[in-house]
C-alpha cells in the first residue's frame, strides 16, 4: 500500500479531485483500482491544504454511489447473461446466481452497505446486487448510506491523522474501522427508535384519557338526552 499510496500523492498533488472521482467511480463499478487509497491520499493532501476536504469528501461519496449504480446495472442487465453463457466453469457460474439471489433476498441492504467498507465486496457488490435482481430504489438508499458514511470516515480519518492515518488503517484493518461506523449507526437507529417508542406510548397514554373524558361527558349527559 505505501507505494500505491506515494505514486497517487505524486499525480493526485497535480490533478487533483478528478483522479480521485475516476479511481473511485471505476473501483465501484467492478475494476480493481485503489480507489480507496485514493481517498486515503486526498485526505492527506487536505489536510495540507491542497485540496478542500469537503470537495473530497463529496467527491468521494458521488463516485462512489454513481459507480457502484453503474455497477448494479450492469449486473442486472448483463451479468445473469454472462453466468448463464457457454463457457468454462458453467457450473460454478451457476452456483453464484444459486447463492447470490437467496442471499441478496435476506441480507441485500446489509451486504450493499457494508460491501463498501469490505475491499473484495466494494469491487462485486453492485454487481451481484444487479444480477440477484434486488429492488433498485432499496439498492440505491443503502448504497448512498454506504457511500457517504465510507467517504465522510475515511476521508476525515485521513484529514485528522495525515500520514499517520495509514498506520492505523493498517493497524485495526479496514473492517475495523467500517465496524466502528456501522456501530455508531446502529446506536443511533437503537436510540432513535426508543425514543420514537416512547412517543407512541405517550401518544397512546394521551389517547386513552381523551377516550375516558368523552365517555365520561356521555355518561354525564345521557340522563339528559332521556
Amino acid at each position: 500500500m505505501i507505494g500505491s499510496l506515494a505514486a497517487i500523492v505524486d499525480v493526485a498533488s497535480k490533478v487533483g479531485l478528478p483522479v480521485l472521482f475516476l479511481l473511485i467511480a471505476v473501483e465501484t463499478m467492478g475494476i480493481p483500482v485503489p480507489g480507496e487509497t485514493a481517498l486515503i491520499t486526498a485526505g492527506i493532501l487536505a489536510s495540507k491544504g491542497k485540496l478542500p476536504i469537503e470537495g473530497v469528501i463529496a467527491c468521494a461519496a458521488a463516485a462512489a454511489i454513481l459507480g457502484d449504480n453503474v455497477g448494479f446495472l450492469i449486473g442486472r442487465h448483463y451479468g445473469r447473461r454472462l453466468l448463464t453463457a457457454p463457457g468454462p466453469f458453467p457450473r460454478h457460474r451457476l452456483r453464484v446466481i444459486e447463492i447470490g439471489e437467496p442471499f441478496f433476498d435476506r441480507h441485500g441492504p446489509k451486504a450493499v452497505f457494508l460491501g463498501r467498507f469490505v475491499s473484495g465486496l466494494r469491487i462485486t457488490a453492485a454487481w451481484m446486487a444487479g444480477i440477484s435482481r434486488m429492488n433498485w430504489p432499496i439498492f440505491t438508499f443503502y448504497n448512498a448510506l454506504g457511500g457517504i458514511l465510507w467517504a465522510a470516515s475515511f476521508g476525515l480519518l485521513a484529514y485528522w491523522g495525515g500520514h499517520k492515518a495509514e498506520s492505523i488503517i493498517k493497524t485495526v484493518g479496514y473492517a475495523g474501522v467500517g465496524v466502528v461506523v456501522v456501530f455508531g449507526l446502529v446506536l443511533y437507529v437503537v436510540l432513535r427508535r426508543r425514543r420514537e417508542a416512547a412517543e407512541d406510548r405517550v401518544g397512546d397514554a394521551v389517547a386513552r384519557a381523551e377516550a375516558r373524558e368523552k365517555a365520561r361527558a356521555a355518561a354525564v349527559t345521557e340522563p339528559d338526552g332521556e
